[in-house]
């Protein structure tokens, strides 16, 4: 379960930090602002990924927003950072309305689980084709923790990643492509900032930030929690996360959001046979994202040491058991493959359309099909 929870941290920021960094340098902050931004959102994080989990004893985890923060890279340029709070402050605002008034619950209801988990499973793919991709660039480590996830899945199957984790950094630390480098202060204490509201910023950032988060990160966030059989509770969740978000947006903790993929790995069959006791791996996982953010800089060293293929084998390796559960649930019912394949395949294509991403509408296009199929069938 630990184990678990860390891999699912180490997946969440491994895989994004770079383009949070890159948001935050564009908004204007130096190196002990985004410290204490950082700071902020692991805390954040932490505290509605442990409250929720153990308050539903089911795996929600929260994350940041990562299509949203790519969209910030190429919007917040000339948006001072009092107008950046401002948008985020909006952003997440419009989600607590989503939330109260019950609206999003109202069309998450209208996706069956099948399509749920066809976009799960295309979402995942990507990670999947990746990971064995490094056979190409990195073939010794990849095939060492490929060997090694595989000989434990035979033996310990709940500790298959541990063994490909461990594998992973020896071989690394062999080849000598460990690099720490000393990460300046260990601890960064974050700063108020009084949000400012401009009509432009909130029209031009805010309302495409809203779009973007809400359709590719809490929508694919929730369908997950109802691909793995779990009661999802949208709008508490969706109310929850985006509070959080409004509250700590003027000390940093700007997108705060239901999360998908490193929820994903909470989930597996691997983490706990009984699925009601897989919370305890998202507890952790909130436990992780505290410790995150309040020894960033220790964190961030760790995190620059390991070579990036390695967090990405091991991620795939981590969604293995879950890409397959989804797959076969997906392709279950006879009547429903024509609208799951059409989903699954427009998901993994990675496109992007209008700033959203393939998660959207590879789950709009399902529902459209599905319904198509139903009058057909009727």
């Amino acid at each position: 379960m630990m184990m678990t929870g860390l891999v699912a941290v180490l997946v969440g920021y491994a895989s994004s930090v770079a383009i949070i960094l890159q948001a935050l340098d564009v908004a204007g902050l130096d190196a002990a602002q985004t410290g204490g931004w950082l700071m902020m959102l692991g805390i954040g994080m932490g505290v509605t990924t442990i409250g929720l989990s153990l308050w539903y004893k089911m795996p929600v985890l929260t994350a940041w927003s990562t299509p949203g923060i790519a969209l910030l890279v190429t919007s917040l340029s000339g948006v001072t950072i009092n107008e950046a709070v401002g948008v985020f402050i909006f952003a997440s605002g419009l989600m607590f309305l989503c939330g109260v008034t019950g609206i999003f619950a109202r069309l998450m209801n209208y996706i069956p689980r099948a399509l749920a988990s066809a976009m799960l499973a295309g979402i995942l793919l990507r990670f999947g084709l990746t990971a064995f991709g490094a056979l190409d660039t990195s073939f010794v480590l990849c095939a060492a923790m490929i060997a090694a996830y595989v000989v434990m899945r035979r033996i310990f199957p709940l500790y298959a990643i541990i063994a490909a984790l461990i594998t992973g950094i020896t071989v690394t630390g062999l080849s000598g492509d460990l690099h720490f480098v000393r990460a300046g202060n260990v601890f960064a204490l974050p700063e108020f900032v009084m949000p400012s509201f401009t009509l432009t910023s909130l029209i031009s950032v805010g309302i495409p930030f809203f779009i973007v988060s809400l359709a590719s990160q809490n929508a694919p966030g929730i369908a997950i929690l109802q691909a793995n059989g779990y009661p999802p509770h949208t709008s508490v969740l969706l109310t929850c996360s985006s509070l959080a978000a409004i509250l700590l947006a003027p000390w940093g903790g700007f997108s705060i959001c239901i999360a998908a993929i490193t929820a994903a790995i909470c989930m597996a069959p691997d983490v706990h046979p009984d699925p009601a006791r897989r919370y305890t791996a998202a507890v952790w996982a909130g436990i992780f994202y505290l410790l995150a953010g309040i020894f960033g800089g220790a964190v961030f060293m760790l995190f620059n040491a390991f070579p990036v293929v390695l967090i990405q084998i091991l991620a795939g390796l981590a969604l293995l058991t879950t890409l397959m559960n989804s797959l076969h649930q997906s392709l279950a019912d006879e009547k429903g493959r024509d609208a799951a394949i059409i989903c699954f395949l427009l998901t993994a294509s990675g496109i992007t359309l209008l700033g959203i991403s393939s998660a959207f509408w590879g789950l709009l296009a399902g529902i459209v099909v599905h319904q198509i199929m139903a009058i057909r069938r009727g």
